[in-house]
Order: C-alpha cells, then structure tokens, then sequence
C-alpha cells in the first residue's frame, strides 16, 4: 500500500470532520498524537483491505435495506459501560439527527 493512499484517507477523514489531516501524527506529532488537527476529536484513521466489524455492518446492510431501514452496528463489551456505534459516514448526519429528535 503506498503511503499516498492513506494519507488521502486521513485527509478526506479530517475534512469530514470539518478539519486537516495531521503531516505528523503518531510518535512524531509534536501537538497532538492525532490524525487530525481537530480542536475536539482525536481521531485515528486506519485504512486495511477489511475490518471484521466492517464485514458485520456490510451483512447488516443488506438486512437493513430489505425493510429500508439505515444499518447501524453496536459492539458492547461484557462488563463494560456503553457501547460503540459503527455507521457508514453517509449515514451518520441523517442517524444522530434521528436519534436526537427521539431523545427530545
């Protein structure tokens, strides 16, 4: 994988975010350890061939779509507070608006 490709990634990441990729994240950041230079999140971006918790939501998917439902994937670890929400970037504004409206 060549470095141009995951560096695209972080950048079009941190723009979704609404900041710019970070030239020196990892060990080598001297402000932030971040891949963005976002003032709020501290964002790690990894970019593979496939991620098990991917292949989950792309099976969920395809459930989702036959009822026309938004797929939403919730990983909760025993013994743990909370739980992790993975959604596809496109479908997260029109999510946490849902969300939001139902919590009012």
């Amino acid at each position: 994988m060549s470095s141009k490709n995951w560096k695209n990634i972080e950048r079009k990441v941190a723009r979704f975010f609404g900041a710019e990729r970070n030239p020196l994240s990892g060990g080598n950041g001297k402000h932030t350890r971040s891949d963005s230079l976002h003032d709020e999140l501290f964002i790690e971006t990894k970019y593979r061939v496939s991620h098990s918790a991917v292949t989950l939501w792309k099976k969920t998917k395809e459930m989702a779509k036959k009822e026309k439902k938004i797929p939403v994937v919730c990983l909760a670890e025993k013994n743990q507070n909370g739980f992790w929400i993975l959604c596809h970037s496109d479908d997260l504004k029109i999510t946490a608006q849902n969300a939001q409206n139902k919590s009012v």
